[in-house]
């Protein structure tokens, strides 16, 4: 049959199982959204208020239900206002097809109206791009799109076409779903040396990283520390990995994770590192990071293998298929002497101390966690609201904890929680934990929220500050507060009743529950601004670069 380029686009779309997209209409995707219009029975589509939006809830859609996000833009600042939200899932290997339009083929490198090489733009921070200038090229290279997005280490793949390709007309064959083979040959005779390894540690310690999340691996790798019985910690981007009340779990790694946590990857053995790349935030001295331990990473990216910690044995594949082929080599043992130590790391690791007179971070995070329910999907944006939210919630679902982790970008969390909620129907709660800083930056975005009557719960934990900024220059700085002190008047809860939201001011922990009880209640989406004081820091911390003897438990006056 014959279709146009923009039929072509959104046919390959419902072919790949596409139901929902995420994007802003222009000039040069108007014919895009004209068979947009056309397929309106087949494709939601999710219009923002910025694309920058658009782009994080694509990634939060793909998140939080293990699928490819999609969000489309027009040409020039469309798809630079994407880049963002590009690089953000890039950062975080999330599997996206993002569909942006140009000018006409004749027009390309004549500086016309919004005209901007978004593939040399955004190359560095995609898996690949494709420019698309045959309409006869187009439904194999969105296809291929997919493909790329899904297989290996995931991430966002770009499209861009030529607004003559919308237009042009040619003959177009359905075809079936791509689908990602998974061409992981497990190297059997190094897992063998693995296991005999991990079968003799006396202090074993596995970590957790994304990867473990993105194979859908959560079940396998539980059954491995419970058989093995080997303590576990995870990165930011495993959270709910492991749940948070299992005994074996002990919790966050790195510049913000527990004396215990830090404290048994320093005393290990054997670190066995599954899907996890030895960020900066977790190896802050990679000369001294488990420096007493036997290194075995397991990734499905080579490129990870000795990037920024040193391994002594290393596994390349899909995590999930290399757990299991590892799991029946790995002996029952008890390691009560290594459990018992940890247990007495455990009585000396920072504890905060609970104050019902005011709205403590602890305490807030509890609040949410007792009343939302072990299953609802937590999304955040980014600073110290963050590292409590990552420190505190009670992480049950490895899909449950959504957050800009190797970008760190302010402004994430809003359009994420709206593609998880989108993504997710009425089947979990979703709560966005913020920031006044965080909040500020992508706030826009409670219209699109107020438009599709999404029910996302947003919690700011206002300070009045940039947290995680001023803590730093608290700690390192000499106070010196330069432009971290916010002077601004938002009216937080007027705002979102003007955007056609409600929401409550809490100040006391009383105050929060009365308005969480309301915002559950609440059928549309509903803000609650908490006030908590400047000074309240996120402990233990350690110093960029720093070891366990520089972790910093209290900030003097």
């Amino acid at each position: 049959m014959k279709l146009n380029g923009s039929e072509i686009l959104t046919e390959v779309l419902i072919e790949q199982g596409v139901d929902t997209v995420f994007g802003y209409p222009g000039g040069a995707v108007l014919n895009i959204y004209d068979a947009l219009y056309k397929y309106s029975d087949k494709i939601k589509h999710i219009l923002s208020a910025h694309e920058q939006g658009a782009s994080h809830a694509a990634d939060g859609y793909a998140r939080a239900t293990g699928k490819t996000g999609v969000c489309i833009a027009t040409s020039g600042p469309g798809a630079t206002n994407l880049v963002t939200g590009i690089a953000t899932a890039y950062m975080d290997s999330v599997p996206m097809v993002v569909i942006t339009g140009n000018v006409g083929k004749g027009l390309i490198g004549r500086d016309a109206f919004q005209e901007v090489y978004i593939t040399g733009i955004t190359m560095p921070i995609t898996k690949h791009n494709f420019m698309v200038q045959d309409v006869n090229e187009l439904a194999d290279t969105i296809r291929e799109a997919f493909r790329i997005a899904n297989t290996g280490r995931k991430g966002p793949v770009l499209i861009d076409i030529t607004k003559d390709v919308t237009a042009a007309v040619t003959e177009f064959e359905r075809k079936e779903k791509i689908v990602i083979k998974d061409d992981t040959v497990v190297d059997m005779e190094q897992l063998k040396i693995i296991a005999d390894i991990i079968n003799n540690a006396k202090k074993p310690v596995v970590m957790f990283g994304g990867g473990v999340v993105s194979s859908n691996a959560s079940d396998v790798a539980l059954q491995l520390v419970e058989k093995a019985n080997i303590p576990s910690c995870h990165t930011l981007m495993a959270a709910g990995v492991i749940g948070y009340n299992n005994p074996l779990n002990l919790g966050l790694l790195g510049m913000h994770g527990g004396y215990v946590t830090n404290k048994a990857v320093d005393d290990a053995d054997v670190l066995i590192a599954v899907g996890t790349r030895f960020s900066d935030r977790v190896a802050l001295d990679t000369n001294e990071f488990a420096k007493k331990a036997t290194i075995i990473q397991i990734d499905i990216d080579l490129s990870e293998i000795n990037k920024n910690v040193a391994v002594d044995h290393y596994v390349i594949g899909d995590v999930k298929k290399v757990l299991e082929a590892l799991l029946p080599l790995v002996e029952n043992q008890e390691r009560r002497e290594w459990i018992k130590m940890l247990e007495v790391y455990k009585d000396v690791d920072y504890k905060p101390v609970d104050d019902d007179s005011q709205i403590l971070p602890h305490q807030l995070i509890g609040a949410i966690c007792d009343m939302a329910g072990e299953d609802t999907v937590v999304v955040t944006d980014v600073g110290q609201h963050q590292m409590w939210a990552a420190q505190y919630v009670h992480h049950v679902n490895p899909r449950g904890f959504l957050t800009s982790g190797g970008l760190g970008t302010m402004g994430y969390g809003y359009g994420a929680a709206i593609g998880a909620k989108v993504g997710l129907g009425d089947s979990k709660k979703v709560v966005h934990i913020t920031g006044d800083g965080s909040f500020h930056m992508n706030l826009n975005e409670a219209c699109t929220a107020v438009s599709y009557n999404l029910p996302v719960i947003t919690v700011i934990m206002n300070n009045q500050v940039l947290g995680m900024v001023r803590q730093m220059q608290t700690l390192f700085f000499d106070r010196h507060y330069s432009n971290t002190v916010l002077e601004r008047q938002t009216d937080y809860v007027k705002l979102v009743q003007a955007f056609g939201a409600d929401g409550a001011v809490a100040s006391t922990l009383d105050e929060l529950r009365e308005a969480l009880d309301k915002g559950f209640a609440y059928d549309g989406p509903f803000l609650i601004d908490c006030r908590i004081d400047k000074d309240e820091f996120v402990l233990p911390t350690l110093p960029p670069g720093g070891t366990m003897e520089d972790l910093i438990v209290k900030v003097g006056d």
